[in-house]
């Protein structure tokens, strides 16, 4: 393990040179106030969580903010705005409202005007104790958070990577404490053209932690899931739930009257027939590993897929039936690279996996990846949206978009790049 931190030269009399994060801190007012609106476009230099919304595509940039991108004309996109929002990790957006987490709190944006959003409002402590993201695969040192009596030194609003030199039992301790909690690994790489119709929410990709159902915004934070009613320009904190399996939850998709939950352990579906009571349905295990999940058709699709964090080596693809959310029921899994986001429109299935892949659904789940349509290479793809013909995709070094009218001959429109690539 410590192979992975430490240099193989860099042991010097039992000493070692280890890489790992510091806090940075900030009082509670300071971080509250450290909200800024940029009309103007800024660096993407991390991408994190997609979402799009009547032709523009708002993208967090881990930590730091949300970028807003005019995407009603996909082959020339424009960056328009950024705003600055310490400790950000997701995103959505309902009637002109975008609603973002920002650390222990939510806050929300009227963007009538996406060109100049403008901040209409905080709920304060409604998550429980959260910390940002930290965007690489090295241990925190979260003891720094705290004063020699144990009590909170303020705000953590982000990580600063720092070389120390100490004893390799040392850095074995920090080693053994890298778990995962406070890093969310997929973060290092981190509508449309001409379309006059009106959506009353936004699309999110298939990492979002936030999800819309009727007239209430579903958020999971830090393992706690919390109940937001958005009926009006004034949200409220409606309920929250404690259930020890929303603790590993990464990512959560609405379909129907049923949330679906991707973990590392699993796919979990809750009912929300109830909004402010989700009621627990089913639990389908796989093998660990961290998993997205979109469904349609009472199919669900979640990648499983390796990595520093996802705690084994299988990549796979797997598709699962859900008519039956009670007793859902694992149908066909296949091998795949390195499988991340994906994405379903009009019976096609976009998936991130070495690149871009293309399938078409068809009738039979164990056909699909015989119909494959296309396989672009070039990029690591991370997550991605399909809406209206037009493939917004987020890589490792840029946003790509693709025109996919004729899904049997798929056009690239444009490039965006992330600067943090170089």
């Amino acid at each position: 393990m410590l192979g992975v931190f430490i240099a193989c030269d860099d042991s010097i009399g039992g000493l070692v040179n280890m890489q790992i994060n510091e806090p940075v801190i900030m009082s509670k007012q300071e971080f509250r106030n450290s909200v800024k609106v940029t009309t103007r476009g800024q660096k993407i230099e991390q991408c994190g969580k997609l979402c799009f919304y009547n032709g523009y595509l708002f993208i967090s940039e881990p930590g730091k903010g949300i970028h807003v991108i005019d995407n009603r004309k996909p082959s020339a996109p424009q960056n328009i705005a950024f705003i600055e929002l310490a400790g950000n990790a997701d995103i959505g957006v309902r009637n002109d409202l975008l609603y973002a987490d920002a650390l222990i709190d939510l806050v929300w944006f009227d963007i009538s005007n996406p060109a100049k959003p403008e901040l209409k409002g905080r709920l304060e402590d409604v998550f429980p104790e959260n910390y940002p993201i930290c965007g690489n695969e090295y241990p925190v040192d979260y003891s720094q958070v705290y004063d020699e009596n144990g009590n909170s030194k303020g705000m953590v609003v982000g990580w600063e990577l720092k070389r120390r030199r100490m004893t390799a039992a040392q850095a074995e301790q920090y080693n053994y404490y890298a778990n995962g909690r406070f890093v969310e690994p997929d973060m290092a790489y981190y509508t449309a053209a001409g379309s006059t119709n009106k959506s009353s929410s936004g699309v999110n990709g298939s990492m979002s932690r936030f999800a819309l159902y009727d007239k209430y915004l579903y958020a999971v934070v830090n393992g706690g899931l919390s109940i937001f009613d958005v009926s009006s320009d004034k949200p409220s904190l409606a309920g929250q739930s404690a259930d020890g399996l929303f603790y590993e939850v990464e990512t959560v998709f609405a379909y129907k009257e049923f949330l679906f939950f991707g973990m590392p352990s699993g796919m979990s579906i809750y009912s929300v027939k109830d909004p402010l009571t989700p009621e627990y349905c089913s639990w389908i295990l796989h093998i660990y590993g961290c998993d997205p999940v979109v469904v349609d058709n009472d199919l669900a699709y979640v990648t499983v897929r390796s990595g520093n964090f996802c705690g084994q080596s299988i990549d796979e693809l797997m598709v699962i039936g859900v008519k039956d959310v009670y007793k859902p029921e694992l149908i066909v899994s296949y091998k795949m690279s390195n499988p991340k986001g994906l994405g379903i429109d009009n019976g096609t299935l976009f998936l991130c996996d070495d690149g871009l892949k293309v399938f078409k659904i068809g009738d039979d789940p164990q056909t699909l990846v015989s119909n494959q349509i296309t396989h672009i290479k070039g990029m690591d793809g991370y997550d991605l949206i399909p809406y209206d013909n037009v493939l917004m995709m987020i890589a490792d070094d840029g946003l790509y978009q693709y025109d996919y009218t004729n899904i049997s001959n798929i056009k690239p429109l444009s490039q965006i790049k992330i600067y943090g690539s170089e």
